[in-house]
């Protein structure tokens, strides 16, 4: 039985990753301070589902982190902890900084101590690349999109990193690369666009589809920002995990590199679009407000996902309408937990 570390372990993408690999025969410890809300509640299901060993501890804690590492002796690690909206990176940039790069760096240096055999997969963001200046951007259907590149952006795009948050994750993502180059570890960062599921405690900073599928059903009061017409391409948790998975099962295969990773051009949904998702499945139109602009919001992010294509021989199952309506389905099923963890 192999055995996984997952610092963030009771977050969103965390407790369904603990969810699946225990399921899959791995023994999985979990490293999270709960900090998150719904992360309590995430920790809650997971201990009702699995045999998963709970850590509680801070990454920005270098003695917390390397306890779990000298005790575990983790043989893989997916490294998803951290602070997570760029909104909250502005208000505090202290804590952004100390939680993201600080504690990534934490992680790097337990492993390298204790386990520098341990592949471990870093979750780094498409923030990297900043505003994107050079991307042109066109409207087409009633949607924006790239005039030139059709494919999304790839990792060869120059990174540019924008607000704290970017520059935090930036930090840790050149950090994974070189770690694994300067010694011989084998590292790998996915620069991820847009993920979303179940167990997404989603608030209008962060994780916007989960937000409105939320909000939908709670007849909380929805803001479009802009015009509606951006474009994300989106990838399921489950599709996401799987990757997961097979880099951690392979890493001789992607070490040492960084691979964009998201439901790529075949996978897109604009704002108004999840609307008309959201309206079909409730039968009834969905009301919200308009608003100007939020400073440096994209108009369109896709990514290129055919490196990790070609590399792992993986690509995502799940289309936006299916996915969305399997989150509303948990949404529906969990509404009143959702609801007070959220306040």
């Amino acid at each position: 039985m192999k055995s996984l570390l997952i610092t963030g372990g009771a977050g969103f993408i965390g407790s369904n990753a603990a969810h699946h690999f225990d399921r899959a025969g791995w023994r999985v410890v979990i490293f999270d301070n709960l900090s998150r809300r719904g992360a309590g509640r995430n920790l809650d299901w997971i201990r009702e589902k699995t045999d998963v060993e709970f850590v509680q501890g801070d990454l920005r804690r270098p003695e917390e982190i390397e306890s779990v590492f000298e005790k575990t002796q983790p043989e893989a690690v997916l490294h998803l902890g951290g602070q997570v909206a760029v909104t909250t990176s502005v208000v505090d940039p202290r804590e952004d900084f100390e939680v993201n790069a600080l504690g990534t760096f934490n992680v790097l240096e337990a492993l390298r101590r204790f386990v520098p055999h341990a592949p471990l997969v870093y979750s780094s963001t498409n923030k990297v690349y900043g505003k994107m200046d050079q991307a042109v951007v066109v409207e087409r259907d009633g949607r924006y999109a790239y005039r030139d590149q059709t494919q999304g952006i790839d990792e060869q795009f120059p990174l540019d990193f924008h607000s704290p948050y970017g520059c935090s994750k930036g930090a840790g993502d050149q950090y994974v690369l070189d770690y694994a180059r300067i010694y011989d570890l084998k590292l790998t960062s996915f620069r991820q666009s847009c993920i979303y599921g179940p167990r997404q405690f989603g608030v209008e900073d962060q994780g916007w589809i989960a937000w409105f599928t939320i909000a939908t059903r709670a007849k909380k009061p929805i803001t479009i920002y802009g015009d509606g017409k951006q474009v994300r391409d989106v990838l399921h948790v489950d599709d996401l995990i799987r990757l997961y998975e097979m880099a951690l099962q392979q890493p001789d295969r992607v070490a040492g590199e960084a691979f964009n990773v998201g439901g790529g051009p075949e996978n897109t949904l604009s704002l108004l679009e999840l609307v008309q998702i959201l309206e079909s499945r409730s039968q009834e139109p969905l009301p919200f407000t308009r608003a100007d602009w939020r400073p440096g919001d994209q108009k369109v992010f896709v990514c290129d996902i055919r490196k990790i294509q070609d590399r792992l021989g993986w690509t995502p199952a799940t289309r936006p309408a299916e996915g969305v309506g399997r989150l509303a389905d948990w949404v529906e099923e969990n509404l009143s937990t959702i609801q007070e963890a959220l306040g």
